[in-house]
C-alpha cells in the first residue's frame, strides 16, 4: 500500500472534503497547519494541539537549516521525534525566507546565496540541497524550492515562472522517490491567469503527489487573491491535494475552500494571540481594550477548549495588559483551537451538502458579536 493518498469524499460545487494518508496518519481535508517555525508551535507545547485536534503542522526549512541545523534533527531522530509530535508534518522549501529577507540575498539561476539573520554568515541554497535539508528534517510532506516573486509586476514574475519550472525539475530529480515524503510542487504567476496556467501545466507533467499556490497573501487585495485562486483551479489536478500557502484570515480560508483548496498554513492566528487578539465565532476580539476590563463571560462558553471556555475576558485582558506570558498561550490556544474547529466545520458542512450555509452562518456570527 502507497505510503501516501488522497480521496475526496466529498464535494459541494468546488468546495472539497478529502482524507489525504501519509506515514503519520491521516490529514482530513479542509485543514489549516499552525506554524511551527523552529520546531516549535509558538507558546503552546504538542499536548495542546493534540487536545484541538490539529492534524498537521509545518516547521520552516530556512530557520531549522541555519540553527539548530538539519543533519542535528536528523541525528536525533528527525521532527516528529524532537518535537514529541506524532502527527504529519510539512516543511516549506526555505524559499519564501530567502525571498523576503531581499536585502541579504542574490539570486542566480543555480540558487540563492543569503546571509543569516542570526549572525551574518553566510549560505548557499539551491533546490538540491533544499531537498537534502527536508530530508534530514523528516517531514511527511516537503516543499520544492521556488521563487517566490512581487505578485503584480509581470516581468518579475515571468522570469520566476520560468525559474521556479526549472528548480522544480531539479527537486523532482533530486527526490525521485515519494514512499517516505511527499514532494509538492508550487504553482507561481503571480496575478497572471496566463502564468498561473503555465506553471500548472509545467508541474503537473512531474507527476508531484500535491500542489501549492504560492505566491499570493502577501500585500493585493483578497478580491484579487479569490480570482487568482479561481482562474488556477481548473489547471490543478483534481484529484490531488491543493495547499494554498500562508493563508490567512478565517474569511480568506472560507472563500478559498468555495474555490476548491484544502490546505492552509499562516502564523496569523499564533501571532495574533502574543498581541492580544482572540479569533473567536464572535469576530475577532481585542483584548487590550478597556471594555474587556470587568467582562465576566469567557471568550465563548460553548467551547470544547479550555481556554476559550474556562477564563473570563476580564482575566485575560489582565493578562495582555499586564504582559504576562499566560495570556499570550491562552488566547494561542484559543485561536488555534478555533481555526482548527472551522475547519472541521467546513469539512461537516461540504460533507452535508451545505457549504454556502455554513459560510453565511459563520460571517452572520462575526458580524452579529456578542
Amino acid at each position: 500500500m502507497a505510503s501516501f493518498a488522497f480521496e475526496i469524499t466529498h464535494m459541494d460545487g468546488s468546495a472539497r472534503a478529502g482524507l489525504f494518508r501519509t506515514p503519520h496518519g491521516v490529514i482530513p481535508t479542509p485543514v489549516f497547519a499552525p506554524v511551527g517555525t523552529q520546531a516549535t508551535v509558538k507558546t503552546i507545547p504538542p499536548r495542546d494541539l493534540y487536545e484541538i485536534n490539529a492534524p498537521l503542522i509545518l516547521a520552516n526549512t530556512y530557520h531549522l537549516h541555519l540553527r539548530p541545523g538539519s543533519e542535528l534533527i536528523r541525528d536525533l531522530g528527525g521532527l516528529h521525534r524532537v518535537m514529541a509530535w506524532q502527527r504529519p508534518i510539512l516543511t516549506d522549501s526555505g524559499g519564501f525566507q530567502v525571498f523576503s529577507l531581499a536585502g541579504i540575498n542574490k539570486i542566480d539561476d543555480d540558487g540563492v546565496t543569503f546571509s543569516s539573520h542570526i549572525d551574518g554568515s553566510r549560505h548557499r541554497l539551491t533546490p538540491e540541497r533544499s531537498m537534502a535539508i527536508q530530508e534530514n528534517l523528516g517531514a511527511d510532506i516537503i516543499m520544492a524550492f521556488d521563487e517566490c516573486p512581487i505578485p503584480t509586476d509581470r516581468a518579475i514574475v515571468e522570469r520566476a515562472v520560468m525559474r521556479t519550472s526549472r528548480w522544480a525539475e531539479r527537486c523532482r530529480e533530486a527526490h525521485p522517490d515519494d514512499d517516505r515524503q511527499a514532494l509538492f510542487g508550487i504553482v507561481q504567476g503571480g496575478i497572471f491567469p496566463d502564468l498561473r496556467a503555465q506553471s500548472a501545466e509545467h508541474l503537473q507533467r512531474l507527476g508531484f503527489p500535491g500542489y501549492a499556490i504560492g505566491g499570493l497573501a502577501v500585500g493585493e487585495p483578497q478580491a484579487e487573491m479569490l480570482r487568482t485562486i479561481a482562474a488556477t483551479e481548473p489547471f490543478m489536478p483534481a484529484d490531488k491535494p491543493r495547499y494554498l500557502m500562508g493563508v490567512g484570515t478565517p474569511d480568506d480560508m472560507l472563500e478559498s475552500i468555495r474555490r476548491g483548496v484544502d490546505m492552509f498554513d499562516c502564523v496569523m492566528p499564533t501571532r495574533a494571540g502574543r498581541h492580544g487578539t482572540a479569533y473567536t465565532r464572535f469576530g475577532r476580539l481585542n483584548l487590550r481594550n478597556a471594555k474587556f476590563s470587568t467582562d465576566r463571560r469567557p471568550l465563548d462558553e460553548a467551547s470544547d477548549c479550555p481556554a476559550s471556555r474556562d477564563y473570563s475576558r476580564a482575566y485575560l485582558h489582565h493578562l495582555v495588559r499586564a504582559d504576562e506570558m499566560l495570556g499570550d498561550m491562552l488566547l494561542t490556544w484559543n485561536n488555534l483551537a478555533y481555526y482548527c474547529g472551522l475547519m472541521a466545520g467546513a469539512r461537516a458542512a461540504i460533507a452535508a451538502g451545505r457549504y454556502d450555509d455554513f459560510v453565511a452562518e459563520t460571517k452572520e456570527g462575526w458580524a452579529r458579536g456578542l
